[in-house]
């Protein structure tokens, strides 16, 4: 799962107010470097939850990203280049996610995250 996958998924059980952003576990990860895509990278920036990014990155140990996001950071290629490598290079293969509000964990296996409920929880 690569971490931009992260910023979009959030806790599906019945009854959770905002289930964003899911707490994050890696067992196992790897990095697998990519062409950078400079302008992917600005395109895809300002749609994400900023509280997730730095969620995901705190879990994979990437320090010094700026607390709130700024407009400004696109013009910033070490920024890019930061981001690309954060949100594209950086795979999770096994780890946990877990909801911030009811602490259910969805496991992830071979890259892939498992949220399949019960039908009484969703």
């Amino acid at each position: 799962m690569r971490l931009l996958t992260h910023n979009s998924l959030k806790c599906p059980v019945k009854g959770v107010a905002k289930g964003y952003p899911l707490q994050l576990t890696i067992v196992d990860m790897e990095v697998d470097e990519t062409e950078v895509k400079p302008d992917f990278i600005r395109g895809i920036l300002p749609s994400l939850e900023w509280e997730g990014v730095l969620v995901a990155a705190a879990a994979v140990g990437f320090d010094g990203l700026p607390e709130s996001w700024d407009t400004s950071l696109l013009d910033d290629r070490d920024f890019i280049l930061a981001m690309h490598r954060l949100l594209i290079d950086i795979h999770i293969v096994e780890g946990v996610l877990t909801c911030p509000e009811t602490g259910r964990t969805f496991p992830i296996k071979g890259g892939i995250v498992d949220m399949v409920l019960p039908e009484s929880d969703v």
